[in-house]
């Protein structure tokens, strides 16, 4: 008994849900964007090759220019000029959405590895050189705010992108469902053609919904990399874009809501983390916030087959 609840204080520990944050935010920035490219009725499946990329680029900017802000602005560049890439294909050409994602994903995957060991002669990780570290993102000190029991410990010490994350889910939700621009990113995926009729472009808002989905992974990968550690790790990214695109499902593509999906996933991998101090199966405990991932979405499915049996039933009688 002593030892049941020693775990269940370490699980719902400070530690615990300042490990949420910081594992879930990457997430929580990668299905923002793509809850744009999902209400613009793209499929957007390459968001983990663009946090790939993102990250990578992140880490080598801050090196070579020894600013972590240079790092940031570069990896969001980056993440712009892989989101006009997948529009390319996907818009312009109207290749198949899944087909572009994983081929971006593959290629990302290859193309990280291939220049992490021409350009800086390491296999696995890069972490700067002694004489130059790799620069990350600030950490916030949150003053007497630190005196506040237990969210003190939970937020102080945090990176600075975990509390602009909450400014920017608002802002987006703002964006999606206040402002004309949004209101157009979402009749490009529902209704193109009475979009078109009132003389907006459909194309056009599919491909700003790719470029802003490029910046926020972009964004999502510098904090992986600056944020979370200070270090580029090849295929560090870790299916974190699955995981975002099944939180922008769960969550409906509404960024509020995705976000919420993202800190449950953040909440899974850092119990997995944590239960590897009761030398429990390291390989097991990182399953579970995948595990997690698939129940998520195995109920959006059925959710989504109870609303559609329900709507027949309605229409026949």
């Amino acid at each position: 008994m002593d030892d049941l609840s020693a775990i269940l204080a370490s699980i719902f520990s400070s530690g615990t849900f300042n490990e949420m944050l910081r594992r879930a935010t990457p997430v929580a920035l990668a299905a923002i964007g793509g809850s744009l490219t999902e209400h613009a009725g793209i499929m957007n499946i390459g968001m983990d090759g663009m946090i790939l990329m993102g990250a990578f680029t992140a880490v080598a900017v801050s090196w070579l220019a020894g600013s972590a802000w240079l790092g940031l602005v570069a990896a969001i560049l980056v993440g712009i000029l892989v989101g006009l890439f997948f529009a390319l294909f996907v818009v312009k050409f109207q290749s198949d959405e899944f087909i572009i994602g994983t081929a971006l994903n593959i290629f990302a995957g290859g193309l990280t590895v291939f220049l992490l060991r021409t350009l800086f002669q390491v296999k696995g990780t890069f972490q700067g050189t002694p004489d130059r570290p790799v620069v990350g993102l600030p950490q916030v000190d949150l003053g007497f705010l630190k005196q506040i029991p237990f969210l003190g410990d939970v937020l102080d010490g945090s990176s600075l992108f975990i509390f602009l994350t909450w400014g920017l889910v608002a802002l987006m939700w703002a964006f999606v469902y206040r402002t004309p621009w949004g209101f157009w990113i979402r009749a490009a995926g529902e209704e193109p053609g009475t979009l078109r009729t009132a003389g907006i472009s459909p194309e056009k808002m599919k491909w700003l919904s790719s470029v802003l989905c490029g910046a926020f992974c972009g964004l999502a990968g510098a904090q992986l990399a600056l944020g979370n550690v200070t270090m580029f790790a090849e295929g560090m990214s870790n299916s974190r874009g699955y995981v975002a695109f099944a939180c922008v499902i769960f969550g409906a593509a509404n960024p509020g809501k995705a976000y919420l999906a993202a800190l449950m996933f953040g909440f899974f991998d850092a119990l997995g983390y944590r239960l590897q101090d009761y030398h429990m199966n390291a390989n097991l405990t990182s399953m579970i916030p995948y595990v997690i991932t698939v129940v998520m979405m195995v109920y959006v499915v059925v959710r989504s087959q109870q609303k559609k049996t329900r709507a027949a039933s309605q229409t026949l009688s």
